[in-house]
């Protein structure tokens, strides 16, 4: 259990140095279980990530509780808890407020395929859900909403999340969903974007699933 633990302090920690997100800002967490409870092990409130030694990692259950006594888990813990009750193939979620993903969440839009590695979350789009209050149940509903399908999201006026079947996939897939906005962003200065149709999408999709970084 150390052991996770300690991966999950190992990419907070890149979090920052990789600037996908600053100090505070963003959350990491691993499904586990401990003592036969189903849960995840994720990064506590309020804390720098620099500053983080195991004992700091908190463990929630599925059904939402945790021993106050042993720290307070993010203030995000529920969208957590509900990504891995209704994803069960997450084993792990990365929630950053990457400059260029809050950028394009700030306009409440999802992003089309404008390139084809938006396949990268699963869809022929990257959804952006409706605004909500963080630390709400209301803002866990939208990102399971916009999780449809998908296996990242925007966050509207807030940021992005991603899940996987590991840490370290999990944690690329939030750096390809930052790369993506931004070169959204750098394709709407020019104008409007051609958009690849639906069916080219499907092909892509299809080639995706046998799809490895190199």
């Amino acid at each position: 259990m150390k052991k996770l633990k300690t991966e999950v302090i190992k990419y907070s920690k890149k979090l920052n140095f990789t600037n996908l997100s600053a100090l505070r800002s963003g959350n990491i967490s691993v499904r586990v279980k401990e003592n036969g409870v189903e849960g995840f092990y994720i990064t506590p409130s309020g804390r720098k990530y620099s500053s983080l030694k195991p004992k700091d990692i908190v463990f929630v259950s599925l059904k939402g509780t945790y021993n106050k006594k042993k720290g307070k888990p993010s203030s995000e813990w529920r969208f957590h808890q509900d990504i891995y009750v209704n994803k069960k193939e997450a084993k792990a979620i990365v929630h950053a407020h990457s400059t260029c993903a809050t950028a394009v969440s700030s306009h409440q839009k999802n992003i089309p395929a404008f390139h084809y590695m938006v396949a990268v979350a699963g869809g022929e789009d990257i959804k952006c859900t409706k605004y909500a209050t963080f630390g709400t149940k209301n803002l866990s509903k939208n990102i399971i909403n916009a999780l449809k399908n998908r296996s990242a999201c925007l966050i509207a006026n807030h940021g992005q999340v991603a899940y996987g079947e590991n840490l370290e996939n999990t944690f690329e897939l939030a750096q390809e969903i930052e790369n993506i906005c931004h070169q959204y962003i750098n394709a709407i200065r020019i104008g409007i974007p051609k958009i690849l149709s639906k069916k080219e999408m499907k092909v892509v999709l299809g080639k995706f699933k046998n799809y490895k970084k190199g």
